[in-house]
């Protein structure tokens, strides 16, 4: 999971693009990048940290153009901080295309074997969004030839991607001096946004992967690219789009709705916030079947994606809610962070009990899921210590159980808290004195009611079930080997460097 942005205006952007980074800083804290363009002179500056880390003013002043591409890094599949990893990438050959990805190919491998035996490309990193890069750069060469470059020379290329790239995938992409493209995978696994604003020079457009980076920047909330599809805008902002899949269907991954997504955010039709709120009524709904004795005196979030799951749960089951943890905003996201030690060590860092919410009480924490279990056993310890009597645990998410493959950290099975054991063995593993999860049916609904044109999701971390057909024991197994936390150690020690292209 990563973010992406791209934007075409009619004046300097660089500050534009600067502050959507900064409003989707939630989807990746390991790197930050941002490229643009000024005529056909190309500026990039990437480096490992957060937005405000990586960006000083007189990286600012440097990044002329009115139109560029930002990225934010989650890193995936093992790999390290290393700032040669940082996106976005770029290619000189042809024409001049700089990239950025959202998601994971789940045939890299293969991609980049043929990208080297046959298309006469070199990978230099690990990451699938150099294999994805070099694949469209190939397909638009092909496509375009000797002949002046055309919009129907880009579509096509991006159609010559679908049938190569396997996985989940959202894509901005800058041709230097001529225009930003964007698209999305065949089944709109990963999400991707279209805005634009009117100025006095003409229309300015955006993409970006939540619509919390539109509307922060005054941008209107146009719609949400549809699988398979691709937009080009010009330099000049005129704006091309097509269908560029043989054959699509809309499964976007639902745990961008539980966990990843701004509760501001509006993806694919469906309010963030509103589809939590559901989901902590059908757990509410769940706990009044299943613990219809419960002795719970309050409800507690875990700060702070639960929040609007745990209030709508506490008022169906007329209960008191309360903050208990005090969050401290200077810890990145416990979920993405590479390697267990680091996590364990974050919890501690991240919340801090509030004790006269939990003494003497009987409390129902409530949080969006539970993947390792290491921050929930924590947090329950932390509610004992605070004086808790008993601590129930709720999980806004059914339970976590196989690898995700399509762009989310969640890696060997091993590693995931619910593989193999059911909610008691679970509910023993984390110290709680109870433990109730969310049915898949209900989470699903909780996301469809709200738009019903939704008619699947890409569900495989709950069932299994990878909906592009292409996974087996094997890339199970390797992938276990590259994500597993003694490879983010491993990787985690290699040397860093910043990378700055065409800014000396």
């Amino acid at each position: 999971m990563c973010g992406i942005l791209g934007i075409v205006g009619k004046s300097a952007i660089n500050h534009q693009l600067y502050d959507g980074l900064t409003l989707l800083q939630h989807r990746g804290q390991d790197a930050a990048g941002i490229a643009t363009c000024e005529e056909r002179q190309l500026f990039i500056r990437k480096a490992p940290g957060l937005v405000r880390e990586v960006f000083r003013t007189s990286h600012m002043l440097r990044l002329r153009g009115n139109m560029g591409i930002g990225h934010l890094r989650y890193p995936t599949a093992g790999s390290s901080s290393m700032s040669a990893e940082a996106q976005p990438f770029y290619v000189n050959s042809p024409f001049g295309i700089v990239l950025g990805h959202n998601g994971n190919l789940t045939n890299a491998r293969q991609l980049q074997s043929d990208l080297y035996r046959t298309d006469r490309r070199h990978i230099n990193t690990n990451s699938d969004s150099e294999v994805l890069l070099n694949v469209f750069a190939h397909e638009l060469q092909h496509a375009a030839g000797s002949d002046s470059l055309t919009p129907d020379h880009i579509f096509s290329a991006v159609s010559a991607v679908h049938k190569r790239c396997m996985g989940g995938y959202a894509v901005v992409a800058m041709l230097v001096g001529r225009g930003v493209l964007a698209f999305r995978d065949p089944n709109g696994i990963r999400p991707l946004v279209l805005g634009k604003r009117d100025s006095d020079e003409g229309v300015e457009y955006i993409v970006a992967s939540e619509s919390v980076a539109l509307t922060g920047l005054g941008f209107e909330l146009v719609r949400d690219l549809d699988p398979g599809e691709a937009i080009y805008i010009s330099a000049a902002g005129e704006m091309h789009q097509r269908q560029c899949a043989q054959s699509q269907k809309l499964q976007p991954c639902i745990f961008e709705y539980v966990y990843f997504a701004r509760p501001d955010s509006i993806i694919d039709g469906v309010s963030v916030y509103t589809s939590r709120m559901s989901m902590g009524r059908k757990l509410a709904a769940r706990i009044r079947q299943e613990w219809h004795n419960h002795d719970i005196d309050v409800v507690i979030p875990i700060p702070d994606t639960s929040r609007p799951s745990a209030q709508e749960l506490a008022l169906e089951l007329g209960l008191s809610y309360r903050e208990g943890f005090v969050k401290n905003r200077y810890i990145g996201r416990t979920f993405i962070m590479p390697g267990q030690k680091m996590r364990r060590k974050s919890v501690r860092q991240k919340l801090n009990p509030i004790g006269m919410e939990f003494k003497g009480l009987n409390v129902l924490l409530v949080d969006d899921s539970i993947v390792r279990g290491t921050t929930s056993e924590q947090i329950v310890q932390m509610a004992r210590d605070a004086g808790a009597r008993k601590v129930y645990m709720a999980s806004a998410a059914p339970p976590v159980c196989f690898p995700n493959v399509y762009g989310i950290d969640m890696p060997a099975v091993d590693e995931l808290i619910a593989h193999q054991r059911d909610e008691q063995q679970i509910c023993t593993a984390i110290g709680a004195d109870g433990l109730i999860y969310q049915r898949l049916e209900d989470l699903i609904d909780s996301v469809r009611e709200l738009n019903p044109e939704l008619g699947s999701f890409e569900t495989s971390c709950f069932n299994g079930e990878y909906l592009t057909g292409d996974i087996d024991k094997d890339y199970l197994s390797w992938l276990e080997n590259q994500r597993a936390d003694a490879a983010v150690e491993r990787n985690n020690n290699s040397d860093t460097q910043v990378v700055d292209v065409g800014m000396e």
